[in-house]
């Protein structure tokens, strides 16, 4: 009897050891003042750039909105995942119910960190996993721009999910396996200016990595399958392969895909379609070289075949 009391005592004592450390190792981490200080003052002209790049009307626009109105960043759109429905908040400069009352840093520690303002994680269907790759003076550019974009009141609704998911806490172990400002795509000393030109947008602002590649029980994305497409996060769709692999976009010439992202038409002049509608509109509004880079980019990554399992055909 007394060895089993002490095995229970070991065992509580452990248990309590593994919950400290998990406690520590998922508190929320901020920017240090090295990365602070390389924000700079911020250039609207420039911000407005990586808003599009950014795509932050996708998600943060009213649904449905067309025109000037996408740029009322009020929020609401719900994203049905398997972990539950998050809605993108109000980002617009409404000081109660958007981010008005956000200084650079709080932005900063944002989309760089996935930090909120109070000291909580936020959840990864915002693509901080992605923008943790961006430049801190892009980001001091984006909140320049963002501060010449209406107020609109009106509190999004709440995330609706189920337990363990509500626990935001956990969401601090989680950045410790997939979070970080490493470029995903290693290329050779001497590539072309315009491929690692397309990688900071493609895999910094653009997120294309967080729908076009599969995710594991996780989550996170398999990075050995980058951009190889991934069964869509909402619904049963799937979203393409944009690698030269089997199942891609290998016979695309790199004008072919700077053009299928200004104007929404394929080569065999089909046209986009679902999600990546308002994509391509954010896109159309980068300056020709950029949409060059992420061409070139897109045909200097590694190949790989479709990262979604092969779909059935119709019944007859």
């Amino acid at each position: 009897m007394p060895s089993l009391k002490k095995l229970v005592g070991a065992l509580v004592i452990l248990g309590g050891l593994g919950a400290v450390a998990g406690w520590v190792l998922s508190a929320p981490v901020k920017l240090g003042p090295e990365a602070l200080a390389k924000l700079g003052p911020g250039d609207a002209a420039k911000g407005k750039r990586i808003f599009y790049a950014g795509g932050c009307t996708s998600c943060h626009a009213r649904p449905g909105s067309q025109g000037d109105a996408r740029l009322e960043l009020v929020g609401g759109l719900e994203l049905k995942t398997p972990f539950g429905i998050f809605v993108p908040p109000n980002i617009s400069q409404d000081a109660k119910d958007g981010i008005g009352a956000w200084s650079v840093e709080d932005l900063s520690n944002a989309m760089l960190k996935g930090v909120s303002p109070s000291g909580e994680h936020f959840y990864p269907a915002f693509p901080y996993a992605s923008y943790a790759r961006m430049n801190p003076a892009d980001i001091a550019d984006l909140y320049a721009f963002l501060k010449t974009l209406p107020a609109v009141a009106g509190k999004a609704p709440d995330n609706s999910l189920s337990f363990p998911f509500n626990i935001r806490r956990g969401i601090g172990l989680w950045k410790l396996l997939y979070l970080s400002d490493r470029p995903v795509v290693s290329f050779p000393e001497g590539t072309p200016a315009p491929v690692m030109a397309g990688r900071y947008l493609a895999e910094g602002p653009g997120h294309c990595g967080e729908c076009h590649t599969p995710r594991d029980f996780s989550g996170g994305t398999r990075k050995n399958e980058w951009l190889a497409g991934a069964v869509a996060a909402e619904g049963s769709g799937v979203v393409p392969n944009i690698t030269s692999g089997e199942g891609g976009i290998g016979d695309w010439s790199e004008a072919d895909i700077a053009n299928y992202l200004e104007t929404g038409f394929t080569p065999v002049f089909d046209s986009v379609g679902g999600a990546m509608v308002d994509v391509q509109r954010n896109m159309a509004e980068l300056a020709p070289e950029d949409r060059a880079a992420i061409a070139a980019y897109l045909k200097a990554i590694p190949p790989h075949s479709n990262g979604y399992p092969a779909r059935k055909p119709a019944a007859n």
